[in-house]
């Protein structure tokens, strides 16, 4: 117990306060005195005016925020902070277990000199306009602090409320206040990616950092002073010895016994998904793909075989294209040429808002820059469609442009033609650099989240990646070298480029 003239003496130093007033439930459960640990006192003493957090799980990070907010509220007058939470649970616990048993157990005078209320809505409001709450979102008012709790999972499972976390939250946070948004990886996919991927980038270049930039936080597993085992009769594969040397050569650090052993015996529980919960490296926490996505185990396989490398354009042989096209929505083209058994996906491109006399144009521009001589251009059903206004099918208007479409016909269920591109999957071989859009889109493509089960629909989210899928749902169901040929697709005689464009 802390005598008044104690507290008198030390409550005006934040870093005195943080050390010795507020107490938490450790991981057994257990009311114990909150004393930073080693990645909240790094955090603390260099976070920046806006941060983003790429983690391993269990550093305690939004339970810091917590406490630090309320911290905020309670010494400084007309204090405006918010916690935005994963799920409602998550809220729940948050501002139960953390916010309001840190404030009711605080020396009884600092309560009495800002007494607080609470509400249903999970606030605690200060007597000196101060107050702190815990949501799943925020859209109206104005905040000094703002921390977002697993931004990842927002992004995968309710892509709309992380657009409204970005476009509102966000901005009722004033330029120059705290903003800090922490998770673990979700894949290669989402707001919490781009914004990791733009913050590392300025980071590794050495760019200044304004108060409109986020800086770059990453904290792996192996900096966790508590993750080691006793090394004793734990034994290590070859498969797990060529990793952490990986891993070393990557990092420049010395994996000791102790933390193999720890991460052997964590690998054989949660396996492939080790590297998102306890990474090693930022690239390393997005390798692992988005839950409910379709293609996840593929490409878990595609990236351990090397298959997404350099591809180069093989002359003398056709490439062929492969299309979803929308009218407003985004048009999607894979280019592909077949060699032997190897689907090779040399080339995506996708845009927007375009007529097809602009793709006809990148067709041209793509065959002069990269030497591309096509072959076969497939398109989807709907291209026997007739445009409003002209009265003549996308088919026709194609023809007359020199893209002389095979129409894929539509199956009957879409989990078919799904289906065929799992099973394609296992023959291709990507381009790193110009198809990285396009396995984006490949390893984002997922099933819709249901928000009231809480569990994911056997349908597929139409989003951002769907189109780019579709268009790989065609290859799969056209080209002669998977499960498509002998449904009536025959490869034509390749034909010399003519003065008029292509066929």
């Amino acid at each position: 117990m802390m005598t008044l003239q104690e507290i008198e003496q030390n409550v005006h130093s934040k870093k005195w306060r943080l050390e010795n007033l507020y107490y938490i439930k450790d991981v057994k459960g257990q009311e114990i005195k909150f004393k930073p640990n080693w990645a909240q006192s790094r955090f603390n003493k260099d976070a920046h005016s806006r941060n983003i957090i790429l983690k391993a799980r269990q550093l305690g990070l939004t339970t810091f925020a917590c406490i630090d907010a309320l911290d905020d509220c309670l010494f400084k007058k007309n204090f405006k902070a918010g916690i935005i939470a994963h799920v409602k649970e998550d809220a729940h616990e948050f501002f139960e277990d953390k916010i309001q048993f840190a404030y009711d157990r605080l020396p009884e005078e600092i309560r009495a000199a800002n007494p607080a209320t609470t509400d249903k809505a999970g606030k605690l409001a200060f007597a000196n306009g101060s107050s702190i709450r815990v949501s799943t979102s925020f859209r109206s008012g104005t905040l000094q602090r703002l921390h977002v709790s697993e931004f990842g999972k927002i992004c995968a499972q309710y892509p709309k409320k992380a657009k409204e976390i970005i476009t509102g939250a966000l901005n009722a946070v004033h330029t120059g206040m705290r903003v800090d948004i922490e998770s673990t990886a979700e894949g290669r996919l989402g707001k919490f990616y781009e914004l990791c991927t733009e913050a590392e980038n300025l980071q590794l270049s050495g760019g200044k950092l304004t108060d409109e930039d986020f800086k770059f936080w990453f904290f792996s597993w192996f900096q966790h002073p508590e993750y080691r085992l006793d090394p004793h009769g734990v034994q290590i594969t070859k498969e797990m010895q060529d990793y952490f040397a990986k891993v070393e050569a990557e990092t420049g650090i010395t994996l000791e016994p102790e933390q193999k052993a720890w991460y052997v015996k964590r690998y054989a529980v949660l396996g492939d998904d080790m590297k998102q919960e306890f990474p090693s490296t930022p690239a390393e926490a997005f390798e692992q793909t988005i839950q409910g996505a379709y293609f996840s185990s593929q490409f878990q396989k595609i990236r351990k075989e090397g298959r997404i490398c350099r591809v180069p354009v093989q002359g003398g042989v056709s490439v062929d294209t492969y299309w979803d096209l929308g009218m407003n929505d985004v048009m999607a083209i894979w280019f592909v040429q077949v060699i032997g058994r190897e689907c090779r996906l040399v080339d995506y491109y996708e845009n927007s808002g375009e007529g097809l006399e602009f793709y006809a144009r990148v067709l041209q521009e793509k065959r002069v820059e990269r030497d591309f001589f096509y072959g076969t251009h497939y398109g989807p059903h709907d291209l026997e469609v007739r445009e409003l206004g002209t009265g003549i099918s996308r088919i026709k208007r194609a023809g007359q442009l020199g893209i002389d479409f095979q129409v894929v016909p539509r199956v009957g269920q879409k989990s078919d033609s799904i289906e065929a591109a799992r099973n394609a999957l296992s023959l291709c071989w990507f381009d790193d650099e110009h198809c990285s859009l396009g396995i984006q889109r490949l390893e984002g493509y997922r099933k819709k989240f249901n928000d009231v089960l809480g569990t994911y629909s056997s349908q597929p989210l139409h989003d951002i990646c769907s189109n780019g899928a579709d268009a790989f749902q065609q290859l799969a169901m056209a080209c002669p070298l998977f499960s498509g040929r002998g449904r009536g697709f025959k490869s034509r005689p390749i034909k010399k480029v003519s003065r008029r464009g292509w066929t």
